[in-house]
C-alpha cells in the first residue's frame, strides 16, 4: 500500500458514501477508490493537479471526480459519518475547535497593500468623520485617529 491511500478497512467505512452511477456515455466508470486515493494524494501533498502520479490515471479525470463529488456533498457526508462514529465512541471533544493557520490566507491589504475598490472611490476623511459621528463615536475615537493618519 502506498502513502496517502486508503486501507481496505478505511475504504469499507466510506464506500457507501461514494456515489456509483454509470456514465451517460456508456463508458465504464473509473475505479472510485483509485479516484479517491488520487484526490487524497493531491490534498495530502499540496501538489498541483498536473503532478498527480500516473498510477491514479489522468489528472483531469481525478480533478473532475473531485469537483463533482465536492458539489454533490460526498466529502461532507463522509466527514459527518466519521464524526458520528467517533462521537459514539466518545473520541470527539466538541468543546475544542482548531483552525490550521497554515492554510488561512491573508489578503494583500493585510500586508499593507491598497484594497481594490471596484467602481468606487476611497472614502474621504470628511466622510469617515461623518460616519464616526453617526455611529456615536467622539473625536477621541479610533475613527478620528485613523482619519488623521490617512492625510
Amino acid at each position: 500500500m502506498m502513502r496517502h491511500e486508503l486501507t481496505d478497512e478505511q475504504w469499507e467505512l466510506i464506500r457507501r458514501y461514494v456515489p456509483y452511477k454509470k456514465a451517460p456515455t456508456g463508458r465504464p466508470l473509473k475505479d472510485q477508490r483509485l479516484m479517491l486515493n488520487g484526490i487524497f494524494w493531491i490534498l495530502a501533498t499540496g501538489a498541483p493537479w498536473r503532478d498527480l502520479p500516473e498510477r491514479f490515471g489522468p489528472w483531469q479525470s481525478v480533478h473532475r471526480y473531485f469537483g463533482n463529488w465536492r458539489k454533490a456533498g460526498v466529502f461532507a457526508a463522509i466527514i459527518e459519518a466519521l464524526q458520528i462514529k467517533l462521537d459514539k465512541k466518545g473520541l470527539i471533544d466538541w468543546e475544542v475547535w482548531c483552525v490550521d493557520g497554515a492554510v488561512v490566507r491573508a489578503s494583500r491589504a493585510a500586508a499593507g497593500a491598497d484594497k481594490k475598490v471596484s467602481g468606487a472611490t476611497r472614502m474621504s476623511p470628511e466622510t469617515t468623520r461623518w460616519a464616526a459621528r453617526a455611529a456615536g463615536l467622539d473625536q477621541s475615537s479610533m475613527w478620528s485617529l485613523t482619519v488623521r493618519e490617512l492625510r
